[in-house]
């Protein structure tokens, strides 16, 4: 049988709903954050299997089962790595259920961690992973380590109080922040105010976090049953990735703050302490640093910022992101948080 692959796009309400309906049947809802879908036709222009993209990563896969076997799979897979190709995407990421991880194997994709019984995260580089840990290690030094991960969106005086208690806690801190270009604050503005908010600690090593800690809005959660198993989901792969990271760093401790606002945050901290001393790992939770009586958070940050506060704001951030936010090349990154229809994470 003919078959041909072409894009759908996303006011194609008609083929939409032909793909959820194929997507259905294979236990997968289709992911919110695609940015290119494609379906297989037959000769008779039924879809026969389909699969999308979203960033640097491949998902929503599924093969009708009236053509299980014919190897449709491998085409639509080859089709979405040349439209990647095509953006200047070559190094890239799947997540996929144990069960079909074999299968990818089997293309050239490459086991980074897994979640027992519930998915595996695959990259299409056979030593992409443990070329990020290499490199790590040559930052390690002697005596004990610990570990804060951020995203600082931006960088507030709450971050800074974090990385102080857990610098005075270790000789060597390893800083991660997260590079993910998601946040209405780029990765390099994001790096950059947390390079100046903790210059005055001699002890602290700055990282890129990679492609490898996974955020919230890159991880999938179209093969698992809802947002409490997604979160879940999330935070224990996550928390496997870290692990290896730790085990590269000889890292003692994992140093966060406590969550008041966020449930899902809250959830990943609640795991993460069940889970790191498994592995030897302390989990050390930090009370918020407050103002006023309230915890200061990102979004409180990015409140002020939407309201022009800037007599609050000067409350929630170190000098240095308070010159940042005042200066021409801030206004940019002013406008899109002025734009966004909601600048409170939950």
């Amino acid at each position: 049988m003919d078959y041909y692959i072409s894009e759908v796009y996303m006011n194609d309400s008609r083929r939409l709903k032909q793909i959820d309906a194929l997507l259905e049947k294979e236990g997968i809802r289709r992911d919110n954050s695609l940015d290119y879908i494609c379906a297989m036709y037959d000769e008779d222009g039924n879809i026969a299997a389909t699969g999308s993209c979203y960033g640097n990563t491949l998902r929503c896969f599924a093969v009708s089962s009236d053509h299980q076997g014919e190897g449709l799979l491998n085409q639509i897979i080859t089709h979405l790595i040349d439209v990647q190709a095509s953006r200047g995407n070559i190094h890239l990421f799947l997540y996929t259920k144990p069960d079909t991880a074999k299968f990818f194997n089997d293309l050239g994709f490459h086991e980074i961690a897994r979640v027992e019984g519930k998915l595996v995260f695959m990259e299409n580089r056979r030593n992409g992973f443990a070329s990020y840990l290499k490199k790590l290690a040559e930052t390690r030094k002697e005596g004990t380590a610990a570990a804060v991960v951020m995203n600082a969106n931006p960088f507030t005086l709450g971050h800074q109080y974090l990385v102080e208690q857990a610098a005075a806690s270790c000789d060597v801190l390893h800083l991660f922040v997260v590079s993910e270009d998601k946040s209405l604050v780029p990765f390099r503005v994001r790096k950059h105010l947390v390079e100046e908010g903790t210059k005055h600690l001699k002890n602290v090593i700055i990282h890129d976090c990679g492609p490898y800690i996974i955020s919230s809005a890159t991880f999938p959660g179209y093969f698992l049953k809802d947002e409490q198993s997604v979160a879940e989901g999330q935070a224990r792969l996550d928390l496997a990735v870290f692990v290896k990271i730790a085990e590269t760093l000889h890292l003692s401790a994992r140093w966060v703050g406590d969550e008041p606002f966020s449930a899902v945050t809250s959830l990943y901290n609640r795991i993460m302490q069940e889970e790191l001393p498994k592995a030897g790992i302390q989990c050390c939770v930090v009370p918020r640093r407050e103002t006023e009586g309230s915890a200061i958070s990102a979004s409180a940050v990015r409140k002020c910022i939407q309201e022009d506060d800037y007599e609050t704001l000067r409350h929630l951030v170190p000098e240095s992101t308070l010159e940042y936010l005042k200066s021409a090349e801030a206004e940019d990154v002013i406008r899109r948080i002025k734009a966004s229809e909601n600048v409170i994470h939950h």
